[in-house]
């Protein structure tokens, strides 16, 4: 999933929209510093104890990213209404995950406290410290490339609007970003979300709606019929097309930074109106994308018109052309959000794998207990270490591609490696530690290998997924079942853990 740059005209009203938005992610900084982040299970889960609204709206940006604004709206663009299936997609596996996976991820990792998804598996199967390891060492890489091109894309969106260098746009880009995240930890990045959810709920509804009005319904589909009839027919890609395309869904299980959003609710039972708010927010803002694509196509009619002939480059085009400045300012901001709302969770993700994983678990774990206050410490020092590293890999002669390749495979290869192995460690008592291991390693590799070779006959996240779950189930059936894996299941299904201390 890829963001671009933004290029717009950006006269004071716009300037001024978007350094109000600026001003308010700040503003939730500083009101999150002073709530929940004096432990680790504060800073990096907000003490177990964030409502349902929050866990929601956040779960769904963050998700989402840049590639909703501009790659679904710039799919539409170039497909037309087949666009849909990619929403339907991670959609209807999103809501799965909140109304059946979610409560038992939050259950079982209340009781056992943990706090990361490395901690998940190692209570759930055991497997010592080389499950750990090999857990984090892919979060870490994924993420921190994942960061580094959050950061990238920022600056060319800064450079593209506001005219500043591609350097200052990723310095400010990321300088936002590590406010908030250094200030409040998750609670702050948990409420920014939430916030550009809004804002990405009213850039996707409004600038649609907008346009849609000013064509007409009906003249806006006989221009779209007479440029081209498959852009009306949602079947139009055909088969294949249409898995690969629903397919994106199945990596949303595998993202480390969607999954840790269901454990920080308050309350298990709170992820029934989670997965409502949730879905509708899916929905609307997947509907959205998908129509500003369709109106798009009708008002300019081939990519050409649009700026460097990039269909990704749509939405804020479309916005500078059809809303007054100020209200422009606001939808732009959207980008931003899209954009800020990836980068926040995948940094916050990465710091706790290190953190919680490696440093305390294996390089403290003969230690006493460490002082809460010194581990939040660390955690700041850390995702200041890991926002540097993001910005730095840009300025590295050759490291570009490193970084390129590594986020062509972020998605596909997270979903394949991890989503898999997590579910079945969730549903199936039968999942072991080398099995859990087996899955991680054959979905990247087999995402990666499909790529090189059978992508154009199927998006390489459904082998990889399939591959990987034939993995576990295969070798967890041949090796050693975890100890007391009767009464992990009854955590998971909420027997004797039903009633934890729900913000332990």
């Amino acid at each position: 999933m890829s963001d671009t740059a933004v290029s717009v005209d950006a006269d004071g009203a716009v300037i001024a929209s978007f350094a109000l938005y600026l001003l308010l992610l700040v503003g939730i900084a500083v009101y999150a510093a002073g709530s929940r982040s004096g432990s680790m299970t504060d800073f990096f889960l907000g003490g177990r104890a964030m409502k349902h609204f929050v866990v929601a709206m956040s779960a769904v940006t963050s998700g989402r990213s840049g590639w909703l604004v501009l790659g679904v709206t710039g799919l539409a663009f170039v497909d037309g209404a087949a666009a849909v299936w990619s929403v339907v997609g991670y959609t209807t596996v999103e809501l799965f995950l909140f109304l059946f996976a979610a409560p038992r991820l939050r259950r079982f990792t209340g009781r056992m406290k943990d706090i990361t998804l490395p901690d998940f598996f190692a209570s759930r199967l055991g497997g010592g410290p080389g499950l750990r390891v090999l857990i984090v060492t892919v979060i870490v890489l994924f993420m921190t490339a994942y960061v580094s091109s959050q950061f990238a894309a920022g600056g060319k969106a800064f450079a593209g609007t506001f005219g500043v260098a591609d350097t200052t746009g990723v310095w400010i880009t990321a300088g936002v970003v590590l406010v908030y995240t250094l200030l409040g930890g998750y609670v702050a990045v948990a409420l920014s979300d939430a916030v550009q959810a809004i804002f990405m709920i009213v850039g996707l509804v409004v600038l649609p709606v907008v346009v849609v009005a000013s064509l007409g319904w009906g003249p806006m589909f006989d221009t779209l019929r007479a440029l081209d009839p498959a852009l009306l027919d949602p079947y139009a890609i055909g088969f294949g097309g249409i898995i690969a395309a629903v397919g994106i869904g199945l990596g949303s299980p595998g993202q480390p930074h969607i999954v840790v959003r269901y454990m920080s609710i308050d309350d298990p039972r709170s992820l029934r109106p989670a997965a409502l708010w949730g879905t509708v927010w899916n929905v609307l803002m997947g509907w959205g994308a998908v129509f500003i694509g369709l109106s798009g196509r009708a008002v300019y009619g081939d990519v050409d018109a649009l700026p460097g002939a990039d269909s990704e480059q749509l939405f804020p085009f479309l916005a500078n052309a059809y809303l007054p400045g100020i209200v422009a300012g606001l939808l732009i901001a959207a980008v931003f959000a899209a954009i800020m709302s990836s980068a926040d969770s995948q940094l916050l993700v990465a710091t706790s794998g290190v953190v919680r994983d490696i440093y305390q678990r294996l390089v403290k774990k003969d230690a006493a207990d460490l002082n809460p206050r010194h581990l939040v410490t660390v955690s700041r020092m850390v995702v200041m270490v890991m926002c540097l590293l993001a910005v730095g890999l840009l300025y590295v002669p050759g490291m570009e591609d490193l970084v390129f390749w590594l986020v062509l495979f972020a998605w596909a290869g997270l979903g394949a490696a991890f989503g898999p192995p997590l579910l079945l460690a969730l549903f199936w008592r039968g999942t072991t530690a080398a099995g859990a291991a087996a899955g991680i390693i054959t979905g990247a590799v087999v995402t990666v290998v499909w790529y090189y070779t059978l992508s154009d006959v199927l998006y390489e996240l459904v082998p990889g997924a399939i591959a990987s779950t034939a993995a576990v189930v295969a070798v967890s059936a041949v090796t050693r079942k975890p100890e007391g894996a009767d009464r992990m299941m009854s955590l998971l299904k909420g027997g004797s853990g039903e009633r934890e201390d729900v913000h332990g």
